[in-house]
């Protein structure tokens, strides 16, 4: 636990300290305090720029001076991260990221009403994503992986609800990877018997030419984004033997026609280059204890001009049915370099200008 002090130097019904406060915070294990702080106090200064308060760390000791709002605010995100070293979890500037988010948006939700800071038994009122419930989270034997995002954590819940669910939206917002991990975490605890793996073979704007190779082979330059999600979440080994052994079956969209896929996680990534044909056919290849998780970004259509995709068909169509879940990701999501979500809000503008 975080031991904590409270100091604040100006009478608690004096205007000014309305205005600037401080409180102390002091942690007690100096052995993993450096991984809190982040290199050249990194962590810190990412709270400081994110809730306009000043940090100073001595040792142990970090002292946060600003208002009481948004000292409380960093207070709450430096309490999570600790309790994540503390328990021996990854605490990188993605985390941090991550944490902030979440706190901005809890206070956004919350209409800007913070917990009253004087209330020792509850002086956090942390949101559900700062929870170490693993309800909150993907668990395999490999990690447990938490929401980055608010909208991350829906994802995550309506994955744990739905046996249908559409994950929509930008680069780098983790819906293929997340799609994949709860895919491993359902063979790992028995409830699926095997993960299907399939995607439209389209190239980004270039014609590769035909591939050598068994079908595998041709079919592995299209999915590499899911195999990296896998071995992530899964030892390399056990990866290989379950691909040989066609508990994890890498399938080309085409060929599904025909089939019933029964007690199965089945993931079709990239669904934005799908014809209205194609995903008419794959949504009705859902058999018994089957889950269907199907990821796009409707912003990177590859398809043909003039070429109907069959994902945006999908969401007017669906949108209304409450045994799917839908999950819209927008750039503010994007879990990558900042410069990610920058890129495609400045193409978001563009596009909305040239409309």
């Amino acid at each position: 636990m975080v031991i904590c002090s409270y100091t604040t130097l100006f009478p608690k019904e004096s205007a000014i300290a309305k205005q600037f406060s401080q409180e102390r915070l002091a942690f007690e294990d100096n052995r993993l305090v450096p991984i809190l702080y982040g290199e050249q106090n990194n962590h810190l200064h990412k709270i400081e720029h994110a809730f306009d308060v000043e940090i100073s760390s001595r040792g142990n000791e970090v002292l946060i001076s600003g208002t009481q709002t948004n000292i409380l605010q960093a207070r709450q995100v430096l309490e999570f991260l600790w309790s994540r070293v503390r328990g021996g979890q990854e605490v990188d500037a993605p985390t941090v990221d991550g944490a902030i988010r979440f706190q901005i948006d809890h206070l956004k939700k919350s209409g800007g009403k913070m917990p009253d800071p004087e209330d020792r038994e509850n002086p956090t009122n942390l949101p559900a994503y700062h929870s170490n419930d693993d309800g909150n989270a993907i668990v395999t034997k490999k990690k447990r992986i938490g929401a980055r995002t608010p909208m991350q954590s829906e994802y995550i819940a309506a994955m744990k609800k739905h046996r249908m669910v559409f994950g929509i939206g930008p680069a780098g917002t983790g819906k293929t990877y997340l799609a994949v991990a709860r895919a491993v975490e359902m063979v790992e605890a028995g409830k699926v018997e095997r993960i299907i793996l399939t995607r439209p073979a389209v190239e980004a704007g270039e014609r590769l030419g035909f591939l050598p190779g068994e079908l595998k082979e041709k079919m592995d330059p299209y999915m590499r984004p899911l195999y990296d999600a896998l071995y992530d979440t899964m030892p390399g080994d056990k990866v290989q033997k379950k691909i040989l052994s066609e508990e994890i079956e890498i399938a080309p969209l085409a060929f599904m026609r025909g089939r019933t896929l029964n007690n199965a996680f089945i993931i079709l990534d990239e669904a934005q280059n799908t014809t209205t044909q194609q995903m008419l056919m794959f949504l009705t290849r859902m058999g018994e204890n089957s889950y269907m998780l199907i990821t796009g970004d409707p912003s990177q259509i590859d398809l043909p001009p003039g070429t109907q995709s069959g994902l945006k068909e999908a969401m007017a169509i669906l949108k209304d049915e409450p045994d799917i879940g839908f999950v819209h990701f927008t750039s503010q999501d994007v879990v990558r370099h900042k410069l990610v979500a920058k890129i495609i809000q400045a193409y978001d503008r563009y596009r909305k200008k040239d409309v």
